[in-house]
């Protein structure tokens, strides 16, 4: 298998996306943070001291998808059209998990964008609970799916 990201040198390099015709791409990606009980139950009861952390985790998920190009060193900086953080509570885990789905017109993939996404979001649930339970675990951060459309489809 050849990586499309290592030249016939094996440098690391940018893929040169200039040639690929521009298309509808979307991703979507899913991840979950595991914590004690006692700490969820702060989360559901809204009374961690940094304030409403699913709230604060979808908006940093937001920020981490449109800033991927500057964390993830071989992306190419993409123009977003639409990126969608859900995270929710989930008493079976206990913890929080996040899905989320990122949307652009252009000629690569954004599935980087939503994993990103996802991290953030769990990164930050973890920054706003930690003083709760330090032990807390992100688990499962993967790539659901992620489709390319003709542009005049």
């Amino acid at each position: 298998m050849k990586l499309s990201h290592v030249d016939q040198a094996g440098r690391a390099r940018m893929v040169d996306v200039g040639a690929k015709p521009i298309s509808v791409r979307t991703a979507v990606a899913a991840g979950a943070i595991r914590m004690s009980s006692e700490a969820f139950q702060l989360v559901a009861d809204q009374a961690v001291a940094k304030g409403d952390v699913l709230a604060v985790s979808e908006v940093a998920g937001t920020l981490g998808a449109k800033r991927t190009a500057e964390l993830i060193p071989l992306c190419h900086p993409l123009g977003l059209d639409h990126v969608e953080v859900d995270a929710s509570l989930d008493a079976g885990l206990p913890g929080v998990r996040v899905r989320a789905a990122v949307k652009a017109v252009g000629r690569t993939g954004v599935e980087m964008e939503a994993l990103t996404a996802v991290s953030v979001a769990l990164l930050t649930v973890y920054d706003m609970v930690k003083a709760a339970d330090a032990a807390m675990v992100i688990v499962d951060v993967h790539l659901v799916e992620k489709q390319k459309a003709p542009l005049d489809a």
